[in-house]
């Protein structure tokens, strides 16, 4: 039987200009959706788990178009509330070499913004889990929002559920202060804690010295302290922070460390050509789940993970569609491109 991964948060439509146009430059969008939590129920569902995502969009049809592009990959979606307002739109204007990528939000007055823990049955949600898996993102949307975060998160651990969290600080959806004041709470509720170079420091107050990354270089020694300090405040039994190198908004290299509490493990090192960076982060985070879940050895999890997102900076939209074969071929050392016959 597959393991099963819960998965909570919000799922947005998203507006993309094509071929690397500007705002201005768009006469048409590409649509699709995507959001952190859902984007990692359905690479796990890719991977062959059961990735269930637990939401509320409005009871409409753009709610409704949302939960079947999720159904499509294999998500299930039973446990979707319906209601409120709207569902939230971000607008993706994809950047190359020295130009940056731009999102911006359209998400306020969102469904998912205005929840209640009590229109959830976690005791049902939860029912043969084996994961729980949410992000920074959902519990700064709103008050509302956090609240239902931390009644999952604790209903999770009261059914003795591994829990995670990817810290995704959003400085356009909360302060500083006010992340470091929500996610303090939550984070005594989780075992795995996931994030990038920057998470620790702008939502736990934890900086890693002497890294810039905009200068392309990394400090692992510096991670290393953090993650220490980390393990002592909250007892987490995994620390994982993805690693970007930004050479520009093409080019980028990618790799990981994770930390047990014993050891630290850094992954490869891969230059990736990007095509799509959107959700590489949360092919990190599902990677490493599915390692970790399926009984990976610990650096087994994080070479997975590492692989499966840089392939997906390779894949257009907020999806990974590269499969457990891809990813394993990765792995192995085939970085080769070259076609399939």
């Amino acid at each position: 039987m597959s393991k099963k991964v819960v998965t909570l948060g919000e799922i947005m439509l998203r507006l993309s200009t094509p071929d690397h146009k500007r705002f201005v430059q768009a006469d048409t969008f590409d649509v699709t959706y995507g959001g952190g939590e859902a984007n990692v129920a359905a690479a796990l569902c890719n991977y062959g788990l059961n990735g269930t995502f637990v939401t509320k969009v409005p009871n409409n049809a753009i709610g409704q178009s949302a939960i079947n592009h999720l159904r499509r990959y294999g998500v299930d979606t039973q446990f979707v509330a319906r209601g409120g307002d709207r569902l939230g739109i971000y607008f993706l204007e994809t950047g190359a070499s020295m130009r940056a990528s731009q999102v911006i939000y359209d998400r306020a007055g969102a469904s998912i913004a205005d929840v209640d823990a009590s229109e959830f049955d976690f005791d049902k949600i939860f029912d043969g889990a084996d994961w729980f898996h949410t992000t920074g993102i959902t519990p700064a949307l709103s008050d509302k929002a956090a609240a239902l975060t931390e009644a999952a998160l604790k209903a999770a651990k009261a059914k003795g559920i591994t829990t995670s969290i990817d810290l995704n600080y959003r400085k356009k959806l909360w302060s500083k202060e006010k992340a470091r004041e929500v996610m303090t709470k939550l984070c005594q509720y989780v075992d795995v804690c996931i994030g990038n170079e920057e998470d620790a420091d702008t939502t736990l107050g934890f900086k890693a010295a002497n890294t810039d990354v905009t200068k392309g270089e990394l400090n692992l020694e510096g991670f290393k302290d953090v993650f220490k300090q980390m393990k002592e405040k909250f007892g987490f039994k995994y620390i994982a922070s993805s690693l970007r190198e930004s050479h520009s908004a093409s080019d980028n290299g990618w790799s990981a460390l994770l930390y047990d509490g014993n050891d630290f493990y850094h992954t490869r090192q891969y230059e990736v050509r990007i095509v799509d960076r959107v959700g590489s982060g949360d092919s990190f985070a599902s990677g490493l789940i599915y390692g970790l879940v399926t009984g990976m050895p610990m650096k087994d999890a994080a070479e997975f993970g590492v692989a499966a997102s840089a392939l997906k900076h390779t894949i257009p939209g907020d999806l990974n569609h590269a499969t457990l074969e891809d990813v394993k071929g990765l792995m192995k050392g085939d970085a080769s491109g070259r076609v399939q016959r």
